[in-house]
């Protein structure tokens, strides 16, 4: 392997490499580390046909390295010219560097899946790269996040506060795209670790809750959701007792009734059932309600007063949310009050 200086007036960057995020401070201290010891890594290059060169791995040092005003830089020269090829050595050479952030390492896979220049497998690359194909599979699910979302991802597994580890996103992956984002920001401000985000996902992902709810869900903090989640699990739990089958009562005798008493008994077990169903519904929605709802603690004097500290062209928002949640409250209290007065009504008669 040859390692030739080449002027760097003749290199061109490729713009069209896996990696396009550059952390300034980064490039700053990787320009004072050659300013003191010199480049210790060699760039990668390809040949094009116009006589110059194109760079395969090594941008940072190539921009630091100009920026420096350095005429020259040793370069390795590459003369392969397929593309898939060359695509998948950036990939590698990217993967064992800090930067490479895990929405360039998605985009990547996603390009060599999809991209008809390329038009690859998962278990191709997963050959080619020595990776499992399950981890690839999992990078491109991130995709499926927001630009808001996307801008927290960050490597590795510590849980940060505005940050958001890949193992945290992924219980939120299959949820629908209105509650997924927002709750990937929950997370992000509240630091929850995985377990967490697996039971609000849960949550999130239970049939019996109506979309309508889990949009209320979304006001909350991530601890609120934490105890939604455990009320819900617990009057679940009760809801399955209740509905598990009695033993069946000794068979006894009884004398057989008229033709006409056997009719209205059928016509009261028909109107029971009727009313159990209807009652039932309102015992499922109340329950669901009160499973969405913290038990109530007052606020102190200092959280009260702590809108003071609101900044002014914050202060319309932060009034609208509140009427807003007003408005929302007084109408199921409004709501709640008729039904509790009907179902008083009919218990008295």
């Amino acid at each position: 392997m040859d390692i030739i200086d080449l002027l760097t007036d003749l290199i061109d960057e490729d713009t069209d490499q896996p990696r396009y995020q550059f952390d300034e401070e980064a490039l700053q201290e990787l320009m004072k580390s050659i300013e003191e010891l010199g480049l210790l890594s060699p760039i990668k290059v390809r040949t094009t046909n116009n006589g110059r060169y194109k760079i395969i791995y090594g941008n940072r040092r190539y921009k630091a390295c100009k920026t420096l005003g350095r005429k020259t830089i040793p370069c390795i020269v590459s003369h392969v010219t397929d593309e898939m090829e060359i695509y998948l050595e950036q990939i590698a050479e990217n993967l064992t560097r800090e930067g490479f952030s895990p929405i360039e390492e998605a985009e990547a896979f996603n390009k060599l899946l999809h991209d008809p220049k390329f038009s690859s497998s998962t278990k191709y690359l997963s050959s080619k790269l020595g990776k499992p194909e399950s981890y690839i599979k999992n990078k491109i699910e991130l995709l499926k996040f927001g630009a808001a979302v996307k801008k927290l991802i960050v490597r590795g597994t510590e849980i940060r506060k505005d940050a958001l580890t890949e193992d945290q996103l992924l219980p939120l992956k299959d949820l629908a795209l209105e509650h997924r984002d927002p709750l990937a920001l929950i997370v992000a401000k509240d630091e929850l670790p995985v377990s967490d985000v697996k039971k609000i996902a849960k949550l999130f992902k239970d049939k019996d809750i109506s979309a309508g709810t889990k949009d209320k869900l979304l006001y909350k903090s991530g601890r609120e959701l934490l105890e939604t989640w455990s009320v819900f699990e617990h009057n679940k739990a009760e809801r399955a007792k209740q509905a598990e089958p009695k033993p069946a009562p000794a068979k006894s005798e009884k004398p057989a009734k008229p033709a006409k008493a056997e009719g209205a008994a059928a016509a009261a077990t028909t109107t029971a059932a009727t009313t159990a169903e209807a009652v039932t519904a309102i015992e499922e929605e109340l329950k669901q309600m009160l499973a969405s709802l913290t038990v109530h603690s007052p606020l102190t004097q200092e959280a009260i007063h702590s809108h003071e500290a609101i900044k002014p062209v914050d202060k319309a928002l932060f009034l609208k949310d509140i009427d807003k949640l007003i408005d929302n409250m007084e109408k199921h209290l409004a709501e709640w009050k008729l039904i509790r007065e009907q179902a008083a009504a009919g218990a008295a008669e």
